[in-house]
């Protein structure tokens, strides 16, 4: 095969356009050395230059085919070379340096996917591309870069679970624009403790749907997954909860989150003055050794605030024994799984991201951005520490 060397002129017109021009004529430079380079490229895979005879030619030169490329120093227009009469089984051919560009191009919508999980909006990513990359980007390139993302979140969603011993729920709303309007849209997401002590974040989902209904629908996505095992589930009193548990696990004792009924509890303190005290006596019946001790102490603290609180009596009595699930569990267990504390980080790192877009422009886009957030910190848990110990009693 011949090889052959840059052309002179070629270069002469390079360095004769840049002395001219200067840094404004590099958009114009760059044009002749790729579109010369690519020439030379077809000539070594036809194993032949134009017009050459040789027994080893694979094929013949076809012309050239426009192409328009940005880059970050202007849109360069380059004659892309092809070829015809390939024998059966021969690679087609396309110039090796702009299958690189095409990879930085595909680099860059994933930057821009991944701007949309940093939860900036259509018209910021514009302008960071275009300072950036020196050109913006289109609303086609973001929606493909968006779909491509979409297809790895969705298989994270979707991915199969297994044995866990603790399933942590929690709720969140966001502001969602919907048929005009502007509606508070519910993000789900459940955390679970495997039987070896890490933890993971099991799944997100995101609907306007009545509460009830979405909590049924995301438990029983859970457990179509392949959730099982699941030996007691934490929350907060979200509406909908409770009958979607009691339908979908069905047996599985509840710890409603103790730190939340704490804070709850003050609602029904009538006097300022009180509020130590009743903090004092709620602590001590969860702190208790067991449960016979806490459940006296709920007798107590009930009967003592009967006269002088009676309504914060009456929810002492009807609510705080949904807090004491936690005592059938070892007592090493009974820190980490009695609140719903454990998905405060992930609260604050969603609450980080959702602040930036504000409003999101459908359940898409915030399902996009919580799911990439949550995969984020699961990955980080599952390569982390053991969050509970499962052989300390």
């Amino acid at each position: 095969m011949t090889h052959h060397a840059p052309d002179a002129t070629t270069i002469a017109d390079v360095l004769e356009h840049l002395i001219e021009n200067g840094l404004d004529g590099m958009a114009h430079a760059i044009e002749i050395v790729l579109n010369e380079s690519m020439k030379l490229e077809r000539s070594q895979f036809l194993g032949a230059g134009s017009y050459e005879r040789t027994e080893d030619r694979r094929g013949y030169a076809n012309g050239f085919k426009p192409k328009r490329v940005k880059t970050r120093v202007g849109e360069l227009d380059l004659r892309v070379p092809k070829t015809r009469d390939m024998g059966s089984g021969t690679e087609s051919f396309y110039p090796k340096s702009l299958e690189r560009g095409l990879r930085s191009e595909r680099a860059l919508k994933l930057a821009v996917a991944e701007m949309y999980v940093q939860g900036v909006s259509t018209r910021k990513v514009a302008q960071i591309t275009e300072e950036l990359c020196g050109f913006e980007i289109s609303s086609q390139q973001v929606s493909r870069a968006s779909k491509l993302l979409d297809e790895e979140l969705e298989a994270w969603r979707t991915r199969p679970l297994g044995e866990y011993a603790y399933v942590i729920l929690d709720a969140r709303y966001e502001k969602v624009r919907f048929s005009g309007q502007v509606r508070s849209c519910a993000l789900l997401y459940a955390v679970g403790v495997d039987y070896s002590g890490k933890r993971s974040v099991l799944g997100v989902s995101v609907s306007l749907s009545e509460a009830e209904v979405h909590w049924r629908d995301f438990l029983r996505s859970l457990v179509k997954r392949g959730l099982e095992r699941v030996r007691m589930i934490t929350s907060d009193d979200h509406a909908g909860l409770k009958a979607a548990r009691e339908a979908v696990f069905a047996g599985v004792p509840w710890q409603r989150c103790q730190f939340h009924l704490q804070q709850n509890a003050g609602a029904y303190v009538p006097r300022v003055d009180m509020r130590d005290q009743v903090a004092t006596d709620i602590r001590a019946i969860f702190n208790a050794r067991d449960l016979v001790e806490a459940q006296g102490l709920l007798s107590k603290a009930v009967k003592s605030y009967s006269k002088s609180a009676p309504k914060l009596a009456v929810w002492m009595e009807t609510n705080l024994p949904e807090g004491l699930s936690v005592f059938v569990l070892p007592p090493k267990h009974r820190k980490r799984t009695r609140t719903s504390n454990l998905l405060e980080r992930l609260s604050r790192e969603l609450k980080r991201r959702t602040r930036v877009a504000t409003l999101f422009p459908n359940e898409a886009s915030l399902l996009r951005l919580a799911t990439a957030v949550l995969a984020e910190v699961s990955e980080e848990w599952e390569t982390g520490k053991t969050y509970i110990r499962m052989d300390q009693a």
